[in-house]
């Protein structure tokens, strides 16, 4: 006989504040030390400042310049909603905190973006072009589907409910102008397992829960 859970509410009384997708490649030249490579891509759908696609990629997390002396930039089409991503989101994410190159990315206009899916199983790529540069995230590999649900105390962010599907991708990289940044996918300890550093997270919302707001 199946055991009755707690009663779930059909629909969430909080208020949305952004929903897309938020994919990620995190890589490391030596498993035991920092994170040489960071990249995010964003495919937002809904948020207060509308719809938007772009990447924030810190080829140097470390430096404090942007493109091109150093691969740190983001690429977009809504810079405004990008920095009010980075301001409430990224930068409290644990891999971000700290990471003085997030404080010097240049900005650049996105100009075209690509979405190569095949079965979700052997590769994965989101394509940008900007003004001289071209970016390509890969990631392959991918796993079975996990689906994800964090309360405020949970999330990043101390304030917001999250709702994603995931797929760890064991293989991934991230190419500035046909050259990979540096690094290779490593582990760490995620949702309280031990998990890939590169992953795919579709289907992301975030929540404001009722009397939080």
């Amino acid at each position: 006989m199946n055991k009755v859970g707690p009663m779930r509410t059909a629909i969430n009384s909080g208020r949305i504040e952004w929903s897309g997708e938020n994919p990620g490649i995190y890589l490391k030249e030596n498993a035991d030390g920092d994170y040489s490579t960071l990249g995010l891509f964003f495919r937002v759908v809904l948020s207060p400042y509308g719809s938007g696609t772009g990447a924030i990629v810190l080829g140097e997390p470390d430096t404090p310049d942007g493109w091109p002396q150093v691969p740190n930039f983001i690429i977009g089409d809504n810079q405004r909603l990008f920095m009010w991503l980075i301001e409430g989101w990224v930068s409290k994410m644990p891999t971000f905190v700290g990471r003085i190159g997030l404080d010097h990315m240049s900005w650049i206009d996105l100009l075209g973006s690509t979405k190569h899916p095949t079965d979700l199983k052997s590769k994965y790529t989101e394509s940008l072009m900007g003004k001289g540069i071209e970016v390509q995230m890969i990631w392959q590999e991918l796993g079975a589907p996990l689906p994800v649900e964090l309360t405020a105390a949970n999330s990043v962010t101390k304030e917001h409910e999250m709702y994603a599907v995931f797929l760890e991708a064991q293989n991934a990289q991230i190419r500035v102008n046909n050259a990979s940044l540096k690094g290779s996918v490593t582990s760490r300890q995620f949702f309280g397992k031990t998990m890939s550093t590169a992953f795919l997270a579709l289907s992301e919302t975030w929540v404001t829960p009722k009397g939080m707001s």
